[in-house]
């Protein structure tokens, strides 16, 4: 019974998100984040500290405080209705592939959490020496 609610409060949160392009930008009006969707976001492929750092020097729609998303920012732009990728419609520039989250595994610092957007998985199998996609987000406005 509680999976069911959880599952029908995850699907009705979905249903009610907008995400909105505006350039190289998309907006969810439900959470406020501002997600990076230029040509980058389906081909940079960084170890964990250089997406970090890659981030953080990122200047994109004339903002600079972008970030390395937390798993559960990068979970809220799945869906699961999809494949290939499984990424909310809004997004151009989405490679079928595992991008990095920021949240590092709580009893492995070697690793941290990821989502393979082919199918719209989580994991966390990958060390934070492997190269993954990276898709940077911010707060907006």
């Amino acid at each position: 019974m509680k999976k069911t609610l959880l599952t029908l409060m995850a699907i009705a949160t979905l249903a009610s998100a907008d995400f909105t392009k505006s350039g190289d930008i998309v907006t969810d009006s439900t959470t406020g984040l501002q997600w990076q969707d230029d040509a980058t976001a389906a081909s940079t492929q960084l170890t964990w500290q250089a997406a970090i750092d890659h981030c953080e020097a990122l200047t994109l729609g004339g903002h600079s405080d972008w970030r390395l998303p937390n798993i559960n920012e990068l979970k809220s732009i799945i869906d699961r209705t999809k494949i290939n990728p499984a990424i909310v419609s809004g997004f151009a520039n989405t490679s079928s592939d595992f991008y990095w989250s920021s949240t590092t595994l709580a009893d492995n610092s070697d690793n941290a959490w990821h989502v393979y957007f082919n199918f719209g998985y989580v994991s966390y199998h990958y060390n934070k020496g492997t190269s993954l996609y990276v898709r940077c987000v911010r707060a907006g406005e």
